[in-house]
């Protein structure tokens, strides 16, 4: 089962490219990729969501691949592009699931979108920076400490450096990209590379960031910004999935997430690490079909 690629128009002109896979007929379910990362779906998704009855649609966000940039973009802004691939599809319900760096972004959704979203799970998401109650970097791996206190301390910096990883993504092979994750990869993780997850992280990776790093540059710094919106205000179904051995974004931050979701669905597993969540989304997608 291939994907097809369309190409949507958002509330301002700009473009949003997605990747539609699965059953062309079945329930949509849109999915906000990882940091950095791209609308690329893994054929054995889409076999397995047209055996499930799902429209898989991954977008590019703005910056990554075919979508056209935004810079300055904070999270709260991708719940109107969601709408707009909701409108230019002709859905009036859809499900979402997002992961890592499109955890935050999946939850917007969750809280900005209750007329349009059904139902939405949390994998493996990063929590906000700053609240006094989170301890937000025990446990991460030493890669993503340096990048994000990078951020904080100076931004000129973490742009050139932002645009110097972007050459190594670009020109790595899958072997390398996993030897660069070294302190993020537990040994769960490692087992699911080997299971190939490598090959998909490298595409999906190189495809959003070909045409330049703009979109990974706009992850990270709305990653430490206010997200802009409010996770009382949530009131549409929400599963959290959380691994215990997970260094790319520790375990803590989905334990904290699951205190602010109002009647969140938590499953912060003692077996799982970051990438071996996307072993689960059989599983959360016939949760998000249950809320139809």
């Amino acid at each position: 089962m291939g994907t097809e690629q369309l190409t949507l128009t958002a509330e301002d002109g700009r473009r949003l490219c997605v990747a539609s896979g699965g059953d062309p007929a079945g329930r949509p379910v849109v999915i906000h990729h990882g940091t950095p990362g791209s609308r690329f779906l893994l054929d054995q998704w889409s076999l397995d969501a047209a055996e499930d009855g799902v429209r898989l649609l991954c977008y590019d966000r703005p910056g990554y691949g075919n979508s056209s940039p935004q810079p300055g973009r904070v999270v709260a802004d991708c719940a109107a592009d969601v709408r707009s691939i909701a409108v230019g599809l002709g859905y009036e319900r859809v499900a979402v699931w997002g992961i890592s760096g499109g955890g935050p972004h999946a939850l917007a959704c969750a809280a900005l979108l209750p007329d349009l979203v059904c139902a939405v799970a949390s994998l493996a998401a990063i929590a906000p920076y700053g609240p006094a109650d989170l301890d937000y970097f025990t446990g991460m791996g030493q890669d993503n400490v340096d990048d994000i206190e990078l951020i904080l301390r100076d931004r000129d910096a973490a742009r050139r450096k932002v645009a110097s990883d972007r050459e190594g993504v670009m020109a790595a092979t899958a072997d390398q990209v996993t030897a660069g994750f070294e302190s993020l990869i537990s040994i769960e993780d490692a087992q699911a590379l080997r299971d190939g997850l490598d090959e998909y992280l490298l595409r999906s990776m190189q495809m959003g960031l070909a045409p330049g790093d703009q979109g990974w540059w706009d992850d990270s710094v709305a990653d430490v910004v206010d997200w802009g919106f409010d996770f009382a205000s949530i009131v549409v179904p929400v599963q959290l999935w959380h691994g215990r051995n997970d260094k790319f974004v520790p375990f803590q931050h989905g334990e904290w997430l699951a205190r602010q979701i109002p009647g969140v669905d938590a499953h912060l597993t003692d077996s799982d690490g970051h990438l071996t969540l996307l072993f689960r989304l059989r599983a959360i997608h016939a949760w998000l079909l249950s809320h139809f």
